[in-house]
């Protein structure tokens, strides 16, 4: 199957097919490996309010010379900003840390539906869409409730939701709920951090197959379900072989083979979106 280089978000605008995570790259020798991301041909960058490195990917875009109209910047608000006033002034410090004039997405980093303020905050990223701090609204760890929740109170469809999405925890059902809303399935630790399976049979059989690493057909599986994985190194080499998707194919039975390494307790830490709060 052909997988586009990029995605066409469902307010228009467009997303690369793979983006470049920068979790926890800070200081000097974080804004080397995210300069070296951009020169490898990474045209997303996702960063946080909590990971604390704003400041170092804006840096990395200046040192880049990359046109900004190029890059898709993303970032998140965190749960203690998520009153309505706290969170139009946590998007407006983001862009100062940043140095930019706008944000491409902003994001709802978790819902902590325990304050039950994810709707108001939802509500003033739209604001700030409104007014041009932001290209784009999505949310992020969000279940189908707190989507259809933010959906029903502003009549905006987040372009996006960043979710836990590797293979031993695919997500079947979101991306399911994705489709029918028609948002954009991004995947956070898309490789399993430290529980990647790069030794599981599936994964090893078709890097053989196809002469490629074990991190590329995780990657590419996930292409071919139509997500955007955001991928995090600080190595040149690999960050480059991670860019580097789209000259093999994986057949139906390697795509089921490496579906078929879910467990049910797939998740790399106890991040239930209805339960795990992150301030």
């Amino acid at each position: 199957m052909t997988v586009p280089l990029t995605h066409t978000l469902n307010d228009g605008a467009m997303l690369p097919a793979v983006g470049f995570g920068t979790y926890p790259l800070k200081g000097e020798n974080g804004i080397r490996a995210i300069v070296s991301a951009l020169d490898a041909g990474y045209r997303l960058l996702d960063t946080a309010v909590n990971y604390e490195n704003e400041t170092e990917v804006g840096e990395a875009i200046r040192r880049s010379g990359i046109d900004r109209d190029e890059l898709v910047v993303q970032t998140k608000i965190p749960g203690r900003d998520h009153e309505y006033a706290s969170a139009i002034a946590s998007v407006e410090g983001s862009l100062a840390r940043l140095g930019l004039e706008r944000v491409d997405v902003g994001l709802i980093h978790w819902p902590n539906p325990s304050r039950g303020l994810y709707v108001d905050a939802y509500r003033a990223l739209v604001e700030c869409q409104r007014r041009g701090l932001l290209g784009s609204v999505g949310v992020s760890n969000f279940t189908e409730r707190h989507l259809l929740d933010v959906i029903d109170a502003t009549g905006v469809v987040p372009v996006v939701n960043q979710i836990e999405l590797h293979p031993l925890f695919p997500q079947v059902g979101m991306r399911k709920v994705h489709e029918r809303l028609g948002i954009r399935t991004e995947a956070w630790s898309p490789l399993g951090k430290r529980s990647a399976p790069f030794d599981a049979e599936p994964v090893a059989a078709a890097a053989a197959a196809h002469r490629v690493t074990p991190a590329q057909v995780v990657l590419r599986w996930q292409l071919q379900l139509g997500v955007v994985p955001l991928p995090k190194s600080a190595d040149p080499d690999r960050q480059r072989t991670n860019l580097d998707l789209f000259g093999f194919e994986l057949t139906p039975a390697e795509l089921d083979a490496v579906a078929g390494l879910a467990r049910p307790d797939g998740r790399l830490f106890d991040g239930d979106p209805e339960t795990h709060e992150e301030m």
